[in-house]
């Protein structure tokens, strides 16, 4: 049964005819043409800010210039200074409004598919592990990995996380991380989750770096993790894939906290697997506080394009500032800024680090979210805060105000936490702000009058902006987001598109289809 569910010939099955993947390769044809001939790039990064849509981009740039003391507005994060844009649409097969699963699966599969899936096209029936193999498509990472580049992947979400999957596993379902949450059909069949997918990833040598969070969907549940005494494993199989990757990668070099991932020379070590919590990293806002301590996304980042730089084979490697779409999803914009700013740091670092010649580099987002920017507020205006009239007459007031006279804050949200009758603030804890988006959203049943806002509690870093809907967690939003690209190649990220399109211009970018390739790709990969 494992055989015929993993088979390599169904490897791609049908792509070639896929509406999508067919007109991903036909824009690219047409954004070809309009560019002067140039060298392929040697080495693409894709960098992804889940849930990083306009409004967070706009706010984030304006909080990081408050936090220098200026005003804000003229403020630029790093990736804003990218020479080409675009915009591309995100919307599912089968929703207006998507989930990171599909959207991740259409930048690095060149078609759309369902929400809540991975790595699979559009046929795959949503939970039924019978239906993967005949839906199966390859990825950009697997491609580059057969083709002989260095990979890695990563991420402040669980290595397991949508995202980061997308890159590397097919399922079903997104939910797969781990044995103990695969379908019984699934589990009958021996259909390995998405944990040890990425353990038994066998295109051409394997990931080369791998970090981000989610250490316990890799330990058994008899054993405790190191990190935080009394914790157990998640893995009810009874495997350690830590110790696994080991046997099978002795050369490779594990590690769980930030002082271990610094000790290591990049230039030196051949591979690493980084597991630096037992679930999502922590928010940037909070990662002072981690017990074992963790390395920040521009740190990851630094490490990532060293190792894989020493490698000289040219590259593919996927970051992503995860835990933005958390932060929203708990109705705190602080936290989401925050992260924000940090995958600014590690663009910037990335642009520091490469050659604009040989490396392209692209920032985009999967989704949105629903929060928006409104109001009259001043200039320079806190952007946490409350609006605070200009100076202006046709602005008498600045609507500061809301009908019953009370202030509001320039940030909220449509839906969420943070509606009226909630307390507003998050309670004291080492883990606040959970991310609650899997499962019902359902409504708190909190309603009531808004409560009177004041400036000490609105910039709080645990204030829930106001949301109109009231919900146990904010939902993602429909909109199209913005694509940043700097590098060889780079004016190939133009117009609007759809997202699938981001595929086929990394595949043109690298000039994969200017070169012949002779002998089928390991693993039963398609050659784009």
């Amino acid at each position: 049964a494992l055989a015929l569910l993993l088979s390599a010939p169904a490897l791609g099955l049908g792509r070639e005819n896929d509406p999508y993947f067919k007109a991903g390769r036909e824009a690219v044809a047409r954004s070809r043409a309009l560019l002067p001939v140039g060298p392929p790039a040697r080495n693409v990064i894709l960098f992804i800010g889940d849930g990083m849509d306009g409004t967070t981009v706009t706010a984030a740039r304006i909080l990081e210039g408050q936090l220098r003391g200026e005003s804000g507005e003229e403020n630029w994060l790093s990736f804003e200074q990218l020479p080409f844009t675009a915009l591309v649409k995100t919307y599912n097969t089968n929703m207006q409004v998507p989930d990171s699963a599909g959207t991740m699966t259409a930048m690095v599969s060149g078609l759309k598919t369902k929400a809540g899936v991975i790595g699979v096209s559009d046929a795959v029936v949503i939970g039924d592990v019978s239906s993967v193999a005949a839906s199966r498509v390859p990825t950009l990472l697997e491609e580059a990995e057969d083709r002989g580049l260095a990979t890695g992947v990563v991420s402040t979400t669980r290595l397991t996380h949508a995202t980061p999957a997308a890159c590397y596993a097919h399922a079903a379902s997104r939910d797969w991380e781990v044995d103990g949450k695969l379908s019984d059909a699934a589990r009958d069949a021996g259909f390995p989750d998405i944990a040890r997918q990425m353990i038994e990833f066998d295109h051409g040598d394997g990931m080369e770096v791998m970090l981000g969070g989610g250490r316990s969907f890799f330990l058994p549940e008899q054993l405790d993790d190191p990190e935080e005494p009394g914790r157990k494993g998640g893995r009810t199989d009874g495997r350690n894939l830590v110790e696994v990757w080991q046997q099978t990668n002795p050369d490779g070099s594990y590690v769980w906290s930030e002082q271990q991932l610094l000790a290591l020379d990049p230039k030196t070590t051949p591979r690493v697997l980084g597991l630096f919590d037992p679930s999502h990293m922590e928010y940037e806002a909070d990662r002072a506080g981690d017990v074992a301590g963790e390395p920040s996304l521009a740190q990851m980042t630094a490490f990532a394009i060293a190792l894989l730089e020493s490698r000289n084979a040219g590259y593919f490697l996927m970051v992503e500032a995860g835990r933005i779409d958390h932060g929203h999803h708990a109705g705190n914009a602080y936290r989401a800024l925050v992260d924000t700013i940090a995958l600014s740091d590690a663009v910037r670092k990335a642009r520091e680090l490469t050659d604009p010649a040989e490396t392209l580099i692209i920032v985009t987002a999967d989704h949105g979210h629903t929060m928006s920017m409104a109001g009259y507020p001043k200039r320079g205006n806190p952007i946490l805060g409350l609006v605070e009239a200009p100076e202006h007459p046709r602005f008498p007031g600045g609507a500061t105000k809301d009908a019953s006279g009370k202030p509001y804050t320039t940030l909220g949200y449509a839906n969420g936490p943070g509606h009226v009758g909630h307390t507003n603030v998050q309670p004291a804890g080492p883990k606040r702000f959970p991310h609650a988006s899997r499962g019902p959203f359902e409504s708190t049943g909190l309603v009531g009058e808004r409560p009177l806002l004041d400036a000490a509690t609105v910039l709080d870093p645990a204030f829930l902006q106001e949301s109109t809907v009231p919900l146990r967690s904010e939902t993602h939003g429909g909109q199209d987001v913005a694509v940043w690209a700097g590098g060889p190649r780079a004016g190939l990220f133009r117009g609007s598109q759809e997202q699938s399109y981001l595929y086929h211009a990394m595949v043109e970018a690298l000039g994969w289809r200017e070169q012949v390739v002779t002998e089928p790709a390991t693993g039963g990969a398609e050659a784009p």
